[in-house]
């Protein structure tokens, strides 16, 4: 490349990254602040609209009020994949939507009946969601041996009747399905349909079939609700929470940067340069596609930058080995990244088939992480592969070619790592072993296993009028404190109403007497009138159908990678190891959960999410070494594999320490700059990146050498 060309593209890389940080700067400026900001918070962030329903049937069943807050749930979703919906009392439903604050046109669809309508093609309606008793998604065989995929409808008495008479007007015309406006179906009538039950055919697959028929039982709520009230709710969190995490991220990828600098020289600076473009893409990435960012999110996006500086950290450390064996620097490059290039591919690629099925298949706060590492992913290996190799080819043809400014990697000494499995195998099993151990203790004490938090168990929900408006750290410090004493939870969640006094604090389940001392508290401490007072039970707002949801995502996420592992490698033994060494570090950071008695909230699928991600990425990158080094054995015996598995830890054993440390110290910022609730969050995830790296180094090499001794396949 000639100079002037390389100077023009760095002029234009440089005018690129100064524009788009300018406005991302702009976009983050507005975080939380007006009707009009430009990236949406979660409730825990920038709060939010709450609106309560009450059934109109005097005494709902608690199916039918189950039923309807999860299908309240799917319907919410549109506004806010952050949104919750909860049970209060017996017949009261709570819904809370983050980042709005006008509620009226919610309110317009939130309490029908169902916004699914059957129409007729000149647009009249025929049926709405009351008419429909239930939807099922079926397979079977047509005459001519073909397989058919249907959704069976079952109508009402009054739908029946109805559907009658539209299918014999509408012979041969098409019947639209419409869903909160979108057409979902157009089916054509083939005849007149009068007994109740219809099918709805031309179903391209089972899962189009089945995800119609999910829609449309949505479409139809069991109960009929009628709005009891709605108020603008403040952040869970605060505005430090937001303004802390920003600070954590700014320190942290400046303390990065600085690090990729000392370690990699010119590289590390190339890279940094990538970073700051990474983070400002990121920020536009939010905006464009209208996230809502919550303490998930803000996980999703942690491990995407971890992942971009491990792109880069493997690229270099391969460029460097290049350099150490003799080649010219240049040549040293192209080979580098030609090396490095399956490693990053597939361990970035197995993160994202996790991050489009939990997005798929998840629900809640597993999609608003899912979404934020699945375009985190995107932007890192964009900002890896291009961004930092083309400016290193700048700084090469603008004289930067030099040994020196990259740095040499000698082949270290082969450290003998597994000689000491047994004594890994023998810690991982204790450390499981106190986990469980830690829940049957508690188990046995009258406790939960986990000290799980609202989310999960419900509690008492109490709303209070105060005789002064308190700030969010105010009513942390003072008003908490106290309640915490009181109730003896440590998981207490408070929420300010806007342009009032009024404050919602949220615990434990309390009993009538519990409630009293409460109520006394209150006006003794903080001059409360008793009468203000209100008590409510409380469902949890992560659902029975939420946890289904999260853990089907999870295991089918995890097959996929399985398989996606299996075929890259062309065997199952790496497959079967990384799934091992993934279960391995969530059961370790289980572990950590029951014996800390960490909080178990809505961050805690996040948690773990994080580390299912984090875990597989570490794992693929030593498993890409050792199909590297095996083809150079002549013979494939017990000695020579041990070899290969201890040679290709040693050579990747800087990326493991660099890529760690550099994510750890993100994770750490938001821990000691964090708010409590935030430093819950934070804690789990910082042993979990201990986890994921002693797992990379000392087990996942470990276990695949015992499953290819212990599972030995013919070898072509």
């Amino acid at each position: 490349m000639k100079k002037s060309r390389a100077m023009g593209i760095l002029v234009l890389i440089l005018a690129i990254l100064a524009g788009m940080t300018w406005y991302a700067g702009t976009i983050i400026s507005t975080v939380g602040v007006g009707e009009n900001r430009n990236i949406k918070l979660g409730l825990d962030l920038a709060g939010g609209v709450s609106i309560t329903y009450e059934a109109v049937e005097e005494k709902p069943s608690a199916e039918d009020m189950k039923d309807t807050v999860y299908k309240l749930q799917k319907r919410v979703e549109k506004y806010s994949t952050e949104a919750s919906v909860y049970q209060e009392g017996s017949n009261r439903i709570s819904i809370e939507i983050p980042g709005v604050s006008d509620a009226n046109t919610i309110l317009e669809e939130m309490g029908k009946p169902g916004s699914l309508e059957f129409q007729t093609s000149a647009g009249e309606t025929i049926l709405d969601g009351n008419d429909i008793k239930d939807a099922q998604p079926e397979t079977y065989t047509d005459e001519q041996g073909r397989r058919q995929n249907v959704v069976s409808l079952t109508l009402t008495e009054e739908g029946t009747k109805k559907f009658a008479e539209a299918t014999e007007a509408n012979l041969g015309k098409q019947i639209p399905i419409v869903y909160d406006g979108e057409t979902i179906s157009s089916p054509n009538v083939q005849s007149v349909i009068s007994d109740g039950n219809a099918q709805i055919t031309g179903m391209e697959s089972y899962e189009a079939a089945d995800e119609l028929a999910s829609t449309i039982r949505i479409g139809s709520l069991s109960l009929e609700l009628e709005e009891l009230n709605s108020k603008v709710v403040g952040a869970q969190l605060g505005t430090s929470a937001m303004s802390s995490s920003l600070l954590a991220a700014a320190i942290g990828l400046a303390v990065v940067i600085l690090f990729m600098i000392v370690m990699y020289r010119i590289q590390g600076f190339a890279s940094g340069i990538a970073l700051i473009l990474y983070s400002a893409l990121m920020v536009w990435a939010l905006w464009i596609f209208d996230i809502t960012l919550t303490l998930p999110g803000i996980a999703g996006i942690i491990l995407s930058i971890g992942m971009a500086v491990d792109a880069n950290v493997i690229i270099f450390a391969r460029i460097q080995e290049e350099i150490a064996a003799g080649k010219a620097v240049g040549t040293a490059m192209k080979i580098g990244y030609d090396k490095a290039l399956s490693a990053i591919v597939d361990g970035n690629v197995t993160t994202l088939i996790a991050a489009v099925v939990l997005g798929l298949r998840g629900s809640g706060p597993v999609k608003g992480f899912a979404y934020t590492l699945g375009i985190g992913i995107v932007l890192s290996m964009f900002t890896a592969l291009v961004v930092t190799r083309w400016l290193m080819k700048c700084f090469y043809a603008l004289g930067a070619k030099s040994e020196k400014l990259y740095g040499k990697k000698p082949e270290r000494k082969t450290i003998n790592f597994l000689g000491k499995r047994a004594v890994f195998f023998t810690v991982s099993i204790a450390l499981i072993a106190a986990g469980f151990i830690g829940m049957g203790v508690h188990n046995a004490n009258g406790n939960k296993v986990l000290n799980f938090s609202l989310d999960f168990v419900g509690g008492t929900s109490t709303t209070a009028e105060f005789s002064k408006e308190y700030s969010i750290a105010e009513i942390d410090k003072e008003i908490v404190p106290v309640i915490e004493n009181l109730t003896g939870d440590k998981n207490v969640q408070t929420q300010k109403i806007k342009e009032s006094n009024q404050i919602v604090i949220k615990t434990r389940s309390l009993n009538l007497e519990e409630r009293e001392a409460l109520n006394d508290t209150l006006a003794e401490k903080f001059g409360v009138d008793k009468e203000t007072i209100t008590s409510e039970n409380i469902s949890s707002t992560i659902s029975s159908e939420m946890k289904s949801d999260a853990v089907w995502a999870v295991a089918i996420a995890t097959i996929c990678m399985l398989i996606y592992i299996w075929f890259r490698f062309k065997d199952i033994r790496f497959a079967g190891s990384a799934v091992l060494a993934l279960v391995h570090d969530v059961l370790v950071v289980l572990a950590f959960y029951a014996v800390a008695r960490v909080s178990v909230g809505n961050t805690f699928i996040a948690c773990m999410l994080t580390i299912v991600g984090y875990s597989v990425n570490a794992t693929i990158v030593i498993f890409d070494r050792i199909r590297e080094n095996l083809p150079v054995l002549r013979d494939q015996n017990e000695e020579n594999l041990l070899e290969v598995a201890n040679k290709s830890i040693t050579q990747t054993l800087s990326r493991s320490i660099n890529t760690s440390l550099t994510t750890f110290v993100m994770v750490a910022l938001l821990f000691v700059l964090g708010v409590n609730s935030v430093k819950e969050f934070a804690l789990p995830l910082m042993v979990g990146i201990i986890c994921g790296t002693y797992s990379s180094i000392c087990i996942t090499g470990a276990l695949w050498y015992t499953f290819r001794v212990k599972f030995k396949k013919k070898e072509k």
